[in-house]
């Protein structure tokens, strides 16, 4: 956050004013790139274990994932532990969390870009929108 803050303040030009209300709030809520992650995680080990989760687990995994992520720290490898219980909930096996494990480092840091990058565009949103 300390990063993503003076990148704001500096480099795009966003007010302190915006910058230290926006990045704190979106760190804590906007996480969308791990929730996008998790339930294609999700999808994928059903289908690796022919496992049949139709609409209405689909749609569990979808809340699951986006509300696991809003309260989850931001601290690398915690989305195993948030797609074990995903897994666990829609009735897929937990033990596929093995094939995902030597990607999930690299897909994390990908997640977390996409978290980065959403939380410094709201700020030139804001910036945008304050300023008209």
């Amino acid at each position: 956050m300390p990063l993503t803050l003076s990148t704001t303040e500096e480099k795009l030009k966003v007010p302190p004013f915006i910058a230290r209300f926006v990045i704190p709030l979106g760190t804590t809520v906007n996480m969308g790139g791990t929730a996008i992650y998790q339930g294609i995680a999700a999808i994928f080990l059903a289908q690796v274990f022919n496992v049949d989760i139709g609409m209405a687990g689909i749609l569990l995994i979808v809340v699951m994932a986006t509300g696991a992520v809003i309260g989850s720290p931001g601290t690398p490898g915690v989305g195993i532990v948030i797609l074990a219980t995903i897994l666990t909930s829609v009735g897929i096996p937990a033990a596929g969390i093995a094939i995902i494990l030597g990607v999930d480092r690299p897909l994390d840091m990908l997640s977390t870009m996409v978290d980065v990058t959403g939380d410094m565009v709201a700020c030139l949103v804001a910036r945008r929108v304050l300023r008209s």
